[in-house]
């Protein structure tokens, strides 16, 4: 009861018709980051956080209801998805175009689109956006974007908020271009005996909906993906946070569990490979039986089973991962970049983690991971890497700033590190901070 408590007042914020005016908004304080309005985010020294748009408590207009994925179109243009609403297609893609110094300009390209989530160039030049149940095309310099439009792959789970947990899609692109893709767990935990079939396993996972799921879609060579997908992995709950790097790995972080405990499970990073089980929704953590599915334990602890990589923070949620490879941070280079969405105390972050020659973190002997009110928590067992923080202060501060909730990420072409937050209707820009550069030449003394 309470869950579903806490579901109906997140949907109800998120409605367009109820937009909680008594939500805390971020305050704009100091000189300007990068040309751009300092928000009141606390950053690694060297860095600030602009305001693109969204509301503040100076200007409460929301021109971006729940901003999720960005693409760079050119140095000041961007496209960026944006749900709109958690049912009905009420989506749209927006064209920002932004200057520092000067107020952006916000234009809507397509609407009318369901749960719009990812968004990427694709091998062809044109764009490609993830939708309810389908991938799309299209031309956003065309004279009218809409009439461009192209479905590339279609039958994907035609997913419902309630009905369906994971209902967002998400794809990349592979090395010759085929599309990797998401399909997402319908359910928690698969429980119940209703869900498991004859030979007592997980019905939505194993079944013929290859749920939970990444698909394959091959590149036929034409401009077009083949329909005829196979199954690269299964046993992943949901893979928002889905990359691939120069070296050709593959790398899914995963949105675990909803335990009620604030410290279990772990979410995972897990190294894709094929024909392998990650796990869903027999396993937890490195190689724990799920509630539901006790006697699974000794099928968790076998090699039939892919344990994760390494461990993330419980409830973090991430959402998207990239590696920097911008001029503006150098001390980033080559580190992987994560959002963490979680709106628990360990979520509300963007991490960096250093990697190995595939682009896979480097594990610690004793890791740790940063916990708000808390500052960092050992985790308790299986491999992990403690996380160097971007945002160390983005968590809750009345009347300066609500949690941060990021989503998606991206690298500008002058190395300018770009976020959305879907909670507080923003575009942040995340730049070399001027004034920090002043303090340590001697000129602004603190």
């Amino acid at each position: 009861m309470r869950r579903l408590l806490a579901c109906t007042l997140i949907a109800l914020c998120l409605s367009p018709v109820l937009p909680c005016a008594a939500r805390e908004r971020h305050a704009v304080q100091g000189p300007p980051c990068g040309g751009y309005p300092r928000l009141a985010i606390e950053t690694l020294r060297g860095m600030c956080a602009g305001l693109v748009i969204g509301p503040t408590t100076q200007d409460p207009a929301r021109p971006v209801r729940l901003p999720r994925s960005l693409l760079q179109l050119d140095a000041e243009t961007w496209l960026v998805t944006d749900l709109g609403a958690w049912d009905g297609t009420r989506g749209a893609v927006w064209r920002l175009r932004t200057r520092p110094g000067e107020a952006a300009a916000v234009e809507r390209v397509l609407d009318g689109l369901h749960l719009p989530h990812a968004i990427a160039r694709g091998p062809d030049g044109r764009v490609y956006v993830g939708e309810m149940s389908r991938i799309f095309r299209f031309d956003p310099a065309a004279e009218d974007p809409a009439a461009s439009v192209e479905t590339v792959v279609t039958g994907l789970p035609d997913n419902r908020l309630h009905a369906n947990r994971h209902p967002l899609s998400r794809f990349v692109f592979l090395p010759g271009g085929d599309l990797l893709v998401n399909v997402g767990a319908p359910s928690d935990q698969c429980a119940g005996a209703a869900a498991r079939t004859a030979a007592g396993l997980c019905a939505q996972s194993e079944g013929a909906a290859d749920a939970a799921s990444l698909r394959v879609y091959p590149r036929s060579g034409d401009g077009r993906w083949s329909p005829e997908y196979r199954v690269l992995a299964r046993g992943l709950r949901n893979s928002l946070a889905l990359a691939v790097h120069p070296s050709g790995t593959v790398l899914q972080a995963e949105n675990s569990y909803d335990f009620d405990s604030r410290w279990a499970p772990f979410e995972e990073l897990n190294v894709i490979e094929a024909g392998r089980h990650y796990g869903w929704p027999y396993c937890a953590d490195a190689a724990q039986p799920a509630p539901a599915w006790p006697g699974k334990a000794a099928w968790c602890r076998s090699d039939a089973h892919t344990a994760p990589a390494l461990l993330l923070p419980p409830h973090a949620a991430p959402l998207d991962m990239l590696w920097y490879e911008g001029a503006m941070f150098p001390a980033l280079q080559g580190r992987l970049l994560m959002s963490w969405h979680g709106h628990r105390s360990v979520g509300g972050r963007i991490a960096s983690f250093a990697v190995d020659a595939r682009g896979v973190p480097v594990p610690d002997p004793r890791p740790r991971f940063p916990v708000y009110g808390q500052g960092f928590r050992a985790y308790g067992a299986g491999p992990a890497a403690t996380p160097v923080v971007l945002t160390p202060g983005w968590g809750l501060r009345r009347g300066v700033r609500p949690q941060g909730s990021p989503v998606g990420l991206a690298v500008a072409a002058d190395g300018a590190i770009w976020a959305t937050d879907d909670r507080a209707g923003l575009v942040v820009r995340f730049a070399e901070d001027a004034i920090a550069g002043a303090d340590e030449a001697g000129e602004n003394p603190r």
